[in-house]
């Protein structure tokens, strides 16, 4: 991977240990949750995607709309899943049981569907990342056992969710060559539009989330389109059987993040699971 994509992957990656722990903080928000920050979000990129689309040297295409109705759908998929495991599960068993799954599950149909072919030191990385991942999910001794079970459920639904975006994101921008700014700016807009109906079933649920989380919300509506968006652009220079892996740096900091800001436990056991995460980050780098 050159070092202009692996940089931008890194950044996303701090970014979206950042926005998780955000969303974690509101994990009784659900669905209503999911829209506000959606909504905020697309209200935000509006001008930025508008500018985009004006200075664009190709004229817009039936194929980007598609292709961001698609990633809407997906994305909205993950976006309540997610909350879904952060209302039952911990941090540190949701967020990197779903972040280990999705690369794991992208890598093996970027290779097996796609044809790409990292290389031995890269597929070593990959591997790498998935085992640091689950050593710092698995040998949990203390918490409810249900608990620990219904998070792990939801880090491998919300993981699948990840693969099938990542796989479809690498397509629209790598393949059909739809503009990052452009296609993220649409798929916001999209997400905001398909969720309505599930919001505003419970009114008196947005009117809550906005008025005692307004900043969770505002957060996340900026840190999470900027890392993705960082992550579209690496998508360009770089393939997605890498991409995926390298994100993985943000269970690192999600960990230390549920250790030393939610008071989680098994620190030990989440920094060995780091250590084994970074030894793989360095192979991708290399490679």
């Amino acid at each position: 991977m050159n070092a202009t994509a692996l940089s931008l992957v890194l950044v996303a990656a701090v970014v979206h240990a950042a926005w998780n722990l955000a969303a974690k903080r509101v994990s009784s928000g659900g669905t209503q949750f999911v829209w506000l920050y959606y909504t905020v979000g697309a209200v935000l990129l509006l001008p930025v995607t508008v500018g985009f689309l004006l200075v664009e040297a190709d004229r817009p295409q039936w194929s980007w709309l598609l292709a961001a109705v698609v990633t809407s759908l997906l994305h909205i998929a993950y976006g309540v899943v997610l909350q879904r495991g952060y209302r039952v599960g911990d941090l540190s068993v949701v967020y990197p049981v779903a972040r280990g799954t999705g690369p794991l599950l992208s890598v093996l149909a970027a290779v097996l569907v796609l044809g790409e072919r990292p290389g031995p030191l890269g597929l070593l990385g990959a591997f790498l990342v998935v085992a640091g991942v689950l050593v710092i999910s698995t040998g949990r001794a203390a918490g409810d056992p249900r608990a620990v079970r219904a998070g792990i459920g939801y880090g491998l639904l919300t993981g699948a969710v990840i693969a099938g975006y990542t796989l479809w994101d690498a397509h629209s921008v790598a393949g059909i060559g739809v503009p990052p700014v452009v296609y993220f700016g649409l798929g916001s807009i999209l997400q905001s539009v398909l969720l309505v109906p599930g919001a505003l079933a419970d009114r008196a649920e947005v009117a809550r989330v906005w008025r005692e989380h307004r900043r969770e919300v505002l957060l996340v509506a900026v840190l999470s389109p900027i890392a993705y968006i960082l992550v579209l652009f690496a998508l360009t220079m770089a393939p997605v059987s890498l991409v995926a892996p390298a994100r993985e740096l943000s269970i690192v900091l999600g960990g230390l993040a549920a250790w030393l800001v939610l008071g989680e436990h098994n620190a030990v056991r989440r920094l060995a699971g780091s250590v084994i995460v970074l030894s793989g980050i360095a192979a991708i780098a290399v490679a």
